[in-house]
């Protein structure tokens, strides 16, 4: 090889290194932090919002907007609450779940306890900040690259329709339905389907999970390529366990 194949190859080099170098600084720069305290999006009743014993309708009914009129507004717990993300990859060979939790989340449901089937939830919001792994890297990497969370601070779930609620509720009930809306990760939004069981522990307290699946492609989720991680499932879990409070 002569000496000017040489300096060529040196050059590329130094550019691979250089660019390599680069990429790793900006996926592993410290990542911004919340911008503030999260808090909850009032939830108001809204006649465009219905269950599905009344979707097929243009309107509420007066009835049903009076009866909305007299429901409770409960608020999410933060400090009792963890929304999170579960996401299959393997690791060094082996087979790992890997597990996104942050409790940085507010939202506002209203229930009409005499007729369930008029329960709002409001905008949920999470901050996309805040999500810790079991890895600091892996940590940066969400925040920084896959998230784009400096652009995009708050991942939303805004309902649209709801479908499954029971005709009736009473304290220590524990029924099940689903909600369906808009998923917003960073700048794209899809519609999604939640599944949610939900218990009445009290006259002032509810509790509950949700739960749904996404496949990354849809909002393009990129993996940076790591030597350790062989292959990432398409596919990942979003799950809020929550407790919410009358106000």
């Amino acid at each position: 090889m002569n000496r000017r194949t040489l300096t060529i190859v040196a050059i590329l080099g130094l550019g691979a290194l250089a660019l390599f170098t680069a990429l790793a600084f900006y996926t592993l720069r410290p990542s911004a932090a919340p911008s503030g305290e999260l808090t909850a999006i009032p939830v108001l009743p809204s006649p465009q919002v219905q269950s599905a014993t009344v979707e097929s309708q243009p309107a509420a009914s007066e009835g049903q907007q009076a009866a909305a009129a007299g429901a409770l507004v409960f608020e999410v717990a933060a400090d009792q609450s963890q929304a999170r993300f579960l996401i299959n990859e393997v690791l060094n060979g082996a087979d790992k779940t890997v597990v996104g939790i942050t409790n940085a989340v507010a939202a506002q449901i209203l229930i009409d306890p005499t007729d369930p089937s008029i329960v709002q939830v409001g905008t949920v919001q999470v901050n996309a900040r805040t999500f810790i792994t079991d890895s600091g890297s892996r940590n940066r990497a969400i925040q920084n690259l896959i998230l784009q969370t400096n652009a995009y601070e708050f991942v939303t779930f805004t309902p649209t329709a709801y479908s499954g609620l029971p005709a009736s509720i009473a304290v220590g009930d524990t029924f099940s339905f689903q909600i369906t809306g808009d998923l917003t990760i960073r700048d794209i939004t899809n519609p999604a389907t939640f599944d949610i069981t939900v218990t009445v522990e009290s006259d002032s307290r509810i509790s509950g999970l949700a739960t749904t699946t996404i496949d990354r492609p849809s909002y393009d989720l990129q993996i940076p390529s790591v030597p350790q991680v062989a292959s990432v499932e398409q596919t990942l879990i979003l799950e809020l366990e929550f407790v919410a409070l009358a106000q």
